[in-house]
């Protein structure tokens, strides 16, 4: 009898301890388990926004692509215009140089006409033939010189927008440049805040410094590149227009053209 209870005795503690195995054996599983969910969860947000990280990054980049074409097409726009606008000076300043000359052949003509009746003919006729030579000539220099101008003009234009332009690309490099230099100084500044040891801490303050050394370099580089733009250089003088001081006394073409 003593021996059956005791058997009984021992099942029951085996039992227990079966019982207790198979519990700790399940809080451990348990445990497992919510390492793995926490680890799949952990994972799930990096990846999440690494990704949204990467969006951002691409979105910011087509920001930047469509901002650059449009100041191209824009430029292009003002090239155009420009170039429209030396064209039509161009072309009115031939149509006038034209009307006046039209204009003064019908008056040398009308002269020539008068100057048939009067007793001094061949005189007249060979002052008015020198009149007319000038006013060709002086015609056809106003031409060239305002076609020249023109093309002057138009030269300086486009250096000044070449120098502009290089100026700006340069200025939104060196923006870019700070920008990623503070970001890096943001993220030492970070790393340096969560460092668990003394050596870590020494070479991210390194680093640190250095990083703020490069930003203010970056941004006193910048501050000079505002500070130093020259003035544009002014156009050249227009010609003057020169009277005739060599006339015969009663000339009646003799006059400032």
């Amino acid at each position: 009898m003593a021996e059956q209870k005791e058997s009984s005795v021992l099942f029951s503690l085996k039992e227990l301890m079966n019982l207790e195995e198979n519990r700790i054996k399940e809080e451990e599983q348990e445990k497992d388990r919510r390492s793995r969910a926490e680890a799949e969860r952990r994972a799930r947000e990096e990846a999440e926004r690494r990704a949204a990280e990467e969006a951002r990054l691409r979105a910011e980049e087509e920001s930047r692509r469509v901002e650059e074409q449009r100041k191209r097409e824009e430029a292009m726009r003002l090239e155009a215009i420009r170039q429209g606008e030396i064209e039509k000076a161009k072309a009115e300043a031939e149509h006038q140089a034209r009307m006046q000359q039209l204009a003064s052949q019908q008056a040398h003509e009308q002269q020539l006409a008068a100057l048939k009746t009067d007793q001094h003919k061949k005189r007249l006729t060979l002052i008015v033939g020198i009149v007319s030579a000038v006013l060709v000539i002086g015609l056809g220099v106003g031409i060239t010189l305002a076609m020249k101008s023109a093309e002057r003009e138009r030269q300086l234009q486009a250096a000044q927008l070449a120098e502009q332009q290089k100026h700006d690309a340069e200025m939104k490099q060196l923006k870019a440049d700070i920008d990623a230099a503070e970001k890096k100084q943001d993220e030492l500044t970070n790393a340096l805040a969560n460092a668990k040891d003394e050596a870590t801490r020494k070479a991210l303050e390194t680093q640190l410094a250095q990083a703020k050394a490069d930003t203010d370099a970056k941004k006193a580089a910048g501050g000079g590149s505002r500070a130093g733009g020259g003035s544009r250089p002014s156009g050249g003088d227009k010609p003057k227009k020169s009277s005739s001081s060599n006339c015969a006394p009663g000339d009646p073409m003799c006059g400032d053209l």
